[in-house]
């Protein structure tokens, strides 16, 4: 079981990604090494461009690092086939994007069905979780909709619900409020909100300083680093740039 991992859930050390080269290299992440332990909130910002969206690929093995290591629920992906990382992030991660990404051929129900039956679940399993998950995210009565039909906050609610499906060790979400309105977002804001309130370790990239002032921890990051760490949960969002010196 994930709550009974001795040690952190997700782990990277000295991890580094280089685009190009030559003059004309870019290292978008550079030796960056942290921590998340089971049940962790952690809120990684900064400006836009300078690495942080490049590093959640790399934590979930979207992306493969140029050097460094990431370990994820007591497994190193480094040596990895594409389909063991492929198995591992069905099992262990959820993610969530700025854009919801949902099949649009699918209903919501349909498109939070689909990661159990591709983790081998049976038909029947599959929409018992997918319903749990949309009631548990406010879309139950949306659940036959096709996200043409969605508005923006239904549609990032409902992949959200199919982030969570199948349990993972880890969420992972990359703006996830970047699209919407104020209050759309707040809809979407007091979700994460519940998922770290029950124990879900949640790692999101942000400019929403309402995200950040909710989480266990903040990194800042700069031009591929880490440029501080801080714990600010239940502070105002201005504290944040005051205290980071970045722009967010």
């Amino acid at each position: 079981m994930i709550r009974e991992l001795r040690g952190p859930v997700l782990w990277a050390g000295e991890l580094c990604k280089e685009y190009g080269g030559g003059a004309g290299l870019v290292r978008a992440v550079d030796r960056a090494s942290f921590a998340v332990s089971v049940g962790e909130s952690v809120a990684i910002v900064g400006p836009s461009g300078y690495g942080k969206s490049t590093l959640l690929y790399l934590l979930g093995g979207l992306e493969r690092p140029t050097a460094g290591t990431v370990r994820l629920a007591g497994r190193q992906l480094d040596g990895m086939t594409e389909g063991e990382l492929a198995r591992l992030r069905r099992r262990a991660l959820g993610f969530v994007f700025q854009a919801s990404h949902l099949v649009e051929e699918l209903s919501a129900q349909e498109n939070v069905e689909l990661p159990v039956l591709l983790a081998g679940a049976s038909s029947r399993r599959a929409r018992q979780r997918a319903r749990e998950l949309l009631t548990q995210v406010g879309l139950a009565d949306r659940a036959g909709h096709l996200p043409s039909a969605l508005s923006g906050g239904e549609s990032q609610r409902a992949a959200i619900a199919r982030a969570l499906v199948n349990e993972p060790a880890v969420v992972l979400a990359d703006e996830p409020t970047g699209n919407l309105d104020t209050a759309t977002g707040a809809e979407v804001l007091r979700l994460f909100g519940q998922l770290h309130a029950a124990g879900q370790t949640l790692v999101v990239v942000t400019h929403d300083e309402r995200i950040a002032a909710m989480s266990d921890r903040v990194i800042f990051m700069r031009d591929g680093r880490f440029v501080d760490q801080s714990t600010l949960a239940g502070r105002a969002g201005p504290e944040l740039g005051a205290i980071s010196g970045l722009d967010l």
